[in-house]
C-alpha cells in the first residue's frame, strides 16, 4: 500500500453500523491484538485547550527523554500531524505499512469502523512499533464514547475545560456536557480539572470520588506577573517563571495546567527536570493558535470556534491588537460551521470589528458565508459574504494593507491550510513561522 492509498483507504470509509459506544473500536483492537495496552497514556479531553497542552505536554516529556506520541485531531495542514512520535509527523511509509496492517482485520470487521476509530486503531498500532514510553492522546469528541476511551490504563486524564459546544451530542448544559467528558476518568487513576463553572467542576469532582481517582483543580489565581505581547509571554505561576512562545493571554492557562500535570506525572514516577520543563515550554509551537501569519500587514490566525474561544480571542484582540488603529477595531474574516453557536460567537466580536470578509469553510457543515455576513449586519457592521475564499482572503488583505489594520482570520480549523496559503500567494510572502527557520 502506498501513502496515497493509504490517505484514500482511510478517508472512504463509511459509516455501516449503528451501534452507539465503544463497540467497534474495542472489537477492531482486540483483532489487532489489543495495542493500547502495551502503551501508556495521558489522556487529555476538554472543550478548548486540549491541542495546545497536548503539545506542550509531549514536548517537556520529549525534553525529559522520553519517547513520546502525540495523537490530535483534526490536522490543519497534513494529515500526518495527526500521528506524531517525538513532535515529528508520522513518516509516510509508516502511515501505509500501519494502514495496511489494519486494514485487514477492518475490512473483517460486520459493523465496519468509522474513519476516526480506524486512525485512532493505526495510531495505537504505529507508536507499539515505535515502542513509545508514552503517548500524548487527545479526545476527539466528548469522551465518554469518544474510540480513544478505549483504553484503561492512563497515567493521568486530563480535562482541561467545559464550556457548551457540540451540544447536539454532548447535552446542552455544562453539567452534562461534564459528565461526557468526565467518561474518561478511569477508576484509581489521577484527573486534573481545568477551568470550568461550578455546575461543570462538581460533576468531574464527583465522578472522580466515585471512582477513587486522585482529584486535583489547576490554580489559575497562582498565575501572576503576566508579560505579553507578540513575541512571546513571560509570567509565574506558583512563584515559578515561566516562558512560553504560543500567543494569546489564554496559553497561561493552558500552561499552568501542564505545569500541575507535571508535578501530578512527577507524582506517578516520571522524572521531569525543570530544565526539561523550560525546553519543552520554548520549543512548543501550535499551528492556528492566535498564530502570527504575516507582521506586514498583520494577519493573525485563531481557530477559535466555540463561545469559549472566541472569548479567548477577543481577550487577545483587546490586549494585543486595540492599540494599533486609531478607533481599536480591527477586519475579521470569518467562517463558521452551521451546527456552531455563531449568533452568540459573533456577538462577541461585533463590538470589534471594523468590517468582516465573510467566506464558507471546505466542510459540508458549514455556514455559507451570506448567514455569517447577515448576523454581522444584524449587529450594525459592515460585511461582505465572497463566493470563494480566496476571493474572501484577498479582500480582507488589501484592506489590511491599504487601511494598516490588523486582520484576524477565525471561526473554524478547516479553513486554516486554504486561508493561510491565500494569504501567502497574496502578499508573496513566507510565513513568520518558515522566516524564523
Amino acid at each position: 500500500m502506498t501513502y496515497q492509498e493509504a490517505l484514500d483507504y482511510i478517508h472512504s470509509v463509511t459509516w455501516k453500523g449503528s451501534r452507539p459506544g465503544l463497540s467497534r473500536i474495542t472489537e477492531l483492537c482486540e483483532k489487532l491484538g489489543n495495542p493500547e495496552r502495551s502503551l501508556r497514556f495521558i489522556h487529555v479531553g476538554g472543550t478548548n485547550g486540549k491541542g495546545s497542552t497536548c503539545r506542550m505536554l509531549s514536548c517537556i516529556l520529549e525534553k525529559a527523554g522520553y519517547r513520546v506520541g502525540l495523537y490530535t485531531s483534526p490536522f490543519v495542514e497534513r494529515f500526518n500531524e495527526r500521528i506524531m512520535l517525538n513532535n515529528t509527523d508520522i513518516p509516510d511509509e509508516d502511515l501505509a505499512s500501519a494502514t495496511e496492517y489494519v486494514k485487514q482485520f477492518a475490512d473483517t470487521m460486520e459493523d465496519a469502523p468509522t474513519e476516526f476509530e480506524l486512525i485512532t486503531a493505526i495510531a495505537f498500532e504505529y507508536y507499539r512499533r515505535v515502542n513509545c514510553d508514552y503517548v500524548v492522546l487527545e479526545v476527539g469528541l466528548g469522551g465518554r464514547l469518544d474510540s480513544t476511551n478505549v483504553i484503561d490504563n492512563p497515567v493521568l486524564s486530563i480535562i482541561t475545560g467545559i464550556d457548551l459546544d457540540h451540544m447536539a451530542f454532548l447535552g446542552d448544559t455544562t453539567a452534562k456536557i461534564a459528565a461526557e467528558k468526565a467518561g474518561i476518568i478511569k477508576s484509581g487513576h489521577p484527573v486534573l480539572f481545568g477551568e470550568g463553572d461550578d455546575d461543570a467542576e462538581e460533576v468531574i469532582r464527583r465522578t472522580a470520588e466515585e471512582r477513587g481517582s486522585a482529584y486535583r483543580r489547576t490554580d489559575f489565581s497562582a498565575i501572576a506577573d503576566v508579560s505579553s505581547d507578540l513575541t512571546g509571554t513571560s509570567f509565574t505561576f506558583n512563584g515559578r517563571p515561566v516562558k512560553i512562545n504560543l500567543h494569546g493571554l489564554y496559553q497561561t492557562r493552558n500552561t499552568a495546567t501542564v505545569l500541575t500535570a507535571c508535578d501530578m506525572l512527577r507524582d506517578a514516577g516520571l522524572v521531569i527536570p525543570e530544565k526539561a520543563v523550560d525546553a519543552g515550554l520554548d520549543a512548543a509551537r501550535w499551528m492556528a493558535r492566535f498564530e502570527i501569519l504575516t507582521e506586514s500587514p498583520l494577519i493573525i490566525y485563531d481557530g477559535a470556534h466555540n463561545p469559549q474561544g472566541i472569548a479567548g480571542a477577543v481577550e487577545n484582540v483587546r490586549h494585543y491588537l486595540t492599540e494599533r488603529s486609531a478607533d481599536g477595531k480591527v477586519l475579521f474574516l470569518m467562517g463558521v460551521m452551521a451546527d456552531k453557536d455563531y449568533d452568540k460567537m459573533i456577538g462577541m466580536l461585533a463590538p470589534l470589528a471594523s468590517s468582516v470578509y465573510c467566506v464558507t469553510p471546505p466542510n459540508s457543515r458549514s455556514l455559507p458565508a451570506e448567514g455569517v455576513a447577515a448576523e454581522y449586519e444584524s449587529f450594525g457592521v459592515s460585511a461582505n459574504a465572497f463566493d470563494t475564499l480566496t476571493d474572501g482572503v484577498n479582500a480582507a488583505c488589501e484592506a489590511a494593507r491599504t487601511e494598516g489594520r490588523p486582520l484576524v482570520c477565525l471561526g473554524s480549523l478547516y479553513m486554516y491550510a486554504d486561508v493561510k496559503h491565500a494569504v501567502l500567494r497574496r502578499l508573496g510572502q513566507s510565513s513568520c513561522e518558515e522566516s524564523a527557520r
